[in-house]
């Protein structure tokens, strides 16, 4: 089973593009980086040449001797047996982290042969590009990155009729209550989707077996295969801190204000001890940082408190099977889930928007009084985004933003239906994916 990622529609778009730069498309780890490029290559070109500099160092001696893009094109040919045409055949470069002189040739390769497709993955590129000498082809190069499996690519394969009718609403820019029979079954595939996550294996492995231990098994194993990326990426002795962190990052969620505390981690922990253990997870999109704002004006990030964050997991499902909730008590509704359910949706909400807006998002809180989840940048405006688990919208701290503020539009995301009134826009939480197109 395939998911089809929006991302192909980009890359496409970077293959017509007469201006285009080698392309290094970055994520985290197990987001499905090197299965989208080799997709891409199938339905794109006529051939691919394949190299992971991971598994085949073999190949890293050739790219020290030199970085001629003719020579190292015509080394590829020879050892992978495939005639590499540029305007046919697509180079990837897969985890082009763990060779730097490859991520040095991509300077060449733009400037020398810009005509041969080049693509390439680094999972960590951000965390490798901090060590002693490395470096990187600023300039040369184009990005994209690829997230987790949203929302809106899990409802195309889990349910095609939805999916058409959603794509119909949308289009319509109507901003209608959907209709009951609609938001009610969107609104339990929300929930299938909040359970199960957006890593690739363990949607596919859901999608075909629709068993819940299957899904927390391989969620297991990308947990762990991610704290097995500590030993082989970082100092020895930053490794102990480093795991202490990634083992309790989800204690500070569970707090009812969610902001980051060095001390859960670790009595009398102090920031500097932590500070690069924090950094390394950012940089490996780990976790999603959110910062304080306690003055909301244009532009955010010179109002932002860089002391005061939140730290989200990558991925809601993720972060469900490190909380060890069974997907029961989020589908049926458990009383059990009520402590969790708001820190989850909230992981999901800033997943989507970090896709539509950008990595530095921000939060608002006016002292200990009130807090809005996230506050968004668009269009010169600056607009509050409050977030509800359930149907139940009461919030004082809304209220209290617009009242302070007076804000040309604010958005809350809940379990109820499409409403807007008096500047207030409520999307259900199915159309968070939507919400720059809505707004």
């Amino acid at each position: 089973m395939k998911i089809e990622r929006d991302i192909l529609s980009d890359l496409k778009k970077w293959k017509a593009n007469p201006y285009r730069k080698p392309l290094v498309l970055q994520g985290a780890r197990q987001v499905g980086k090197s299965f989208v490029l080799k997709q891409f290559g199938e339905q794109y070109f006529e051939n691919c040449c394949y190299i992971n500099f991971d598994f085949e160092k073999e190949h890293k001696p050739e790219f020290a001797r030199t970085k001629d893009p003719a020579r190292l094109v015509s080394y590829l040919s020879m050892v992978k047996g495939i005639n590499i045409k540029p305007e046919t055949t697509l180079l990837i470069f897969d985890e082009i982290q763990e060779c730097n002189d490859a991520l040095n040739s991509l300077k060449y390769f733009n400037e020398l042969m810009p005509e041969q497709a080049v693509v390439c993955a680094g999972s960590l590129l951000g965390v490798a590009l901090k060590r002693e000498g490395s470096s990187f082809p600023v300039g040369n190069v184009d990005f994209l990155t690829l997230f987790p499996v949203s929302f809106s690519e899990f409802l195309a394969i889990f349910n095609d009729n939805l999916n058409s009718f959603l794509g119909n609403y949308i289009n319509s820019r109507q901003l209608e209550p959907v209709p009951e029979i609609f938001h009610s079954q969107l609104t339990e595939a929300y929930k299938v989707y909040l359970c199960c996550g957006g890593m690739p294996e363990t949607m596919v492995r859901y999608l075909e077996t629709k068993n819940w231990l299957d899904v927390d098994t391989t969620n297991n194993q990308v947990l762990t295969a991610y704290a097995l990326d500590f030993a082989k990426h970082i100092d020895s002795k930053d490794i102990p801190r480093l795991h202490r962190l990634w083992q309790n990052i989800q204690d500070n969620l569970a707090k009812e204000d969610r902001k980051f505390r060095y001390a859960l981690i670790e009595k009398n922990a102090r920031a500097r001890e932590y500070e690069n253990a924090v950094e390394w997870l950012v940089l490996s999109g780990l976790v999603n940082r959110t910062f304080e704002v306690q003055t909301p004006r244009l532009p955010l990030a010179a109002y932002k408190n860089s002391s005061a964050f939140k730290l989200y997991m990558v991925d809601s499902g993720l972060l469900r099977t490190k909380l060890r909730l069974s997907p029961e008590t989020i589908l049926q509704g458990d009383k059990l889930f009520t402590e969790f359910k708001g820190v989850l949706t909230e992981n999901y909400v800033l997943q989507s928007l970090i896709r539509q807006f950008g990595n530095e998002l921000f939060y608002w809180t006016s002292g200990n009084q009130a807090e809005i989840e996230f506050i968004l940048e668009k269009n010169s405006l600056i607009i509050p985004v409050e977030v509800k688990s359930s149907l139940s919208v009461k919030s004082k701290s809304l209220s209290e933003y617009r009242k302070k503020n007076n804000p040309a539009l604010s958005v809350r995301l809940s379990l109820k239906n499409v409403e807007k009134n008096d500047g207030l826009l409520n999307l259900p939480l199915y159309l968070t994916d939507y919400i720059s197109l809505l707004m």
